[in-house]
Order: C-alpha cells, then sequence, then structure tokens
C-alpha cells in the first residue's frame, strides 16, 4: 500500500508561551525550550474561557508510522495525546498529501485515506477518525501538495478566529505553516516533548478570545 502520505513537518519548538505567541502573531517560527504542560492552571479554565483554537497535524510520521511490513500503528504517545486534546475539547484536523486521484473532493480523498490506513491498521486502539471530523484537508491537484502553501491556506480559511497550531516532523512544512501564521511545532526531536504540551495550547486558544 501507498506509504501513509503525509510525512511533513518541522517542530518550530516553541520556548515560552510569550515565544508561542509571537510564533502565531507574527507569522515566525519560535525556538528554544519547549514549555512543559501547564495543566494545573489551565484545568480550572471554564469552557467559555478556552477560546478557539484547532490543531491540525501531518499523518505518517507524526501521527501514524508505517512497519517495514506496511503494517501502520500509532507513533509513540500519539493515541494518549489525542485523547487528551478530546478531553480538554481542542479541535483537530489533519493537512495531508494524497493523491490528487483518490477523490473529487476532500471527503471522498478522506474516505480513500481511511480506508488505506484501517486496512493496515496493528494493535487494538483504531485510528481517532472521528476526532477529525471534515477537518481532512488534501490536495486537489498535484501541485497543491505540501509543502506549496494551498492546504493550510484552505485550513485557515475555514477556521476565521481560531488560534491555528501545525504539528508535524519535517522542517520544510512547519516553516511555511508558520509563514502563514500557525504557531508550528516539530514532532520527533531529540530532548523536546514529543507533540506540542495540551495546556500550551489551552493557553493559545484563550488568548485568542
Amino acid at each position: 500500500m501507498t506509504r501513509p502520505p503525509t510525512r511533513g513537518f518541522r517542530r518550530t519548538g516553541l520556548a515560552l508561551l510569550g515565544a508561542a505567541v509571537a510564533s502565531a502573531t507574527l507569522g515566525t517560527s519560535a525556538s528554544a525550550a519547549v514549555p512543559r504542560d501547564t495543566s494545573a492552571s489551565t484545568g480550572a479554565w471554564t469552557a467559555a474561557a478556552r477560546g478557539c483554537a484547532v490543531v491540525y497535524f501531518d499523518l505518517g510520521e507524526t501521527l501514524v508510522h508505517t512497519d517495514e511490513d506496511s503494517r501502520i500503528g500509532y507513533m509513540p504517545g500519539a493515541a494518549a495525546y489525542l485523547r487528551t486534546l478530546r478531553e480538554r475539547h481542542i479541535k483537530v484536523g489533519l493537512i495531508t498529501n494524497v493523491p490528487s486521484s483518490w477523490g473529487e473532493t476532500d471527503a471522498e480523498r478522506a474516505a480513500t485515506l481511511k480506508k488505506e490506513i484501517d486496512g493496515s491498521w496493528k494493535g487494538s486502539t483504531p485510528f481517532a477518525w472521528a476526532d477529525f471530523g471534515d477537518r481532512i484537508l488534501t490536495p486537489r491537484t498535484e501541485a497543491e501538495r505540501k509543502p506549496a502553501p494551498v492546504l493550510w491556506e484552505r485550513a485557515k480559511a475555514q477556521t476565521k478566529g481560531c488560534r491555528l497550531v501545525y504539528e508535524g516532523e519535517t522542517a520544510k512544512e512547519t516553516d511555511m505553516a508558520a509563514s502563514l501564521g500557525y504557531v508550528s511545532y516539530q514532532t520527533g526531536l531529540p530532548r523536546h516533548p514529543a507533540y506540542l504540551p495540551a495546556g500550551v495550547i489551552e493557553w493559545l486558544a484563550h488568548s485568542s478570545r
């Protein structure tokens, strides 16, 4: 089967909450040490105080990994991270390169993607497709494939007013996302959290109000 179509992202390390805000506001990548989750303070926020944030992910080698025998499963920590975001009512989406021939619409291409992933899935916990809803953006033409900016721009257009976060494993893609105003975070870097701490995302959402 085709390797999970999205291998991307660069973790533009958020160092301090202030750096995270600068990254979102100025469209640049913040760098330095990443803050630990601020669960103690953010957990007390009410739903009304959460504001709005949407976290978009790359898929392959960011949330899922393909073994040499083509079996697909979660990256370490990915299932727990998605569960934490769900519990905190933080919306998530995918921005992923799949063949444009997989369908005429995002919904059709997403349906094919789900079949490809589920058909080779390993482990007892299935991929959390329901968390992503209709926020699965895929290229309509080969020219729209990442790192072209089109998919990030489409995601931005449909989530107006929300703080936008992008997480992936290649620098080229997270840099592009940052240039478009996302808080971008490169996954898989040594001595950094696997994913942007959920408490930081809650703080960003709160600051969007």
